[in-house]
């Protein structure tokens, strides 16, 4: 089974995005001429699973974030709603976390960005997570949604390292532990 991969950006309270799916005051950070590490964790995936909102709050950014083919999990979007510049790159998938993972082995991919809050929290609870690259943005949005929610046990955490950025950006790196 491939090993799942988190690298993912939240404000200082803790907001993947804006109530809505605004992710402007994120973006703003990839635009500094830092890379924040997104190279290095690129180069250790095969490709990337992500969910729907994620998905509708950056499939019109250009250019486009992803290089790599990333599979959509949703219930209600079909291939129709990917953007005709992206149809090579992205695919719509209705699959639990159990499921997409079966679909990234059969395609031979070894490591998986997972991305997403929701896609997150149910990989995390299918114990689909290897590792966490969490950085923390500075800045303060007040509200929106959360990068973690309701899990149904602990998630145990090893801190493998924390880096500081120029640009104030915190990103510390965390082992699931099982």
């Amino acid at each position: 089974m491939p090993k799942g991969h988190v690298f993912i950006g939240a404000s200082v309270d803790g907001f993947i995005a804006r109530q809505g799916g605004d992710i402007s005051w994120l973006t703003q950070f990839s635009n500094l001429g830092e890379d924040h590490g997104y190279d290095a964790h690129m180069a250790r995936v095969d490709g990337i699973i992500m969910g729907r909102g994620t998905f509708e709050a950056v499939k019109d950014i250009e250019p486009w974030f992803y290089e790599k083919t990333v599979l959509v999990l949703s219930r209600t979007l079909a291939s129709s709603d990917v953007p005709r510049s992206l149809r090579s790159r992205v695919e719509i998938v209705n699959a639990s976390p159990n499921e997409a993972m079966m679909i990234a082995e059969e395609r031979g991919w070894r490591g998986v960005y997972i991305d997403g809050g929701a896609v997150i929290q149910s990989f995390l609870r299918a114990g689909l997570i290897e590792d966490m690259i969490i950085s923390r943005v500075p800045v303060l949005i007040g509200q929106g949604l959360p990068l973690f929610g309701a899990l149904d046990a602990d998630v145990g955490l090893e801190h493998l390292g924390t880096t500081i950025f120029p640009s104030g950006l915190v990103q510390s790196h965390y082992r699931v532990k099982r």
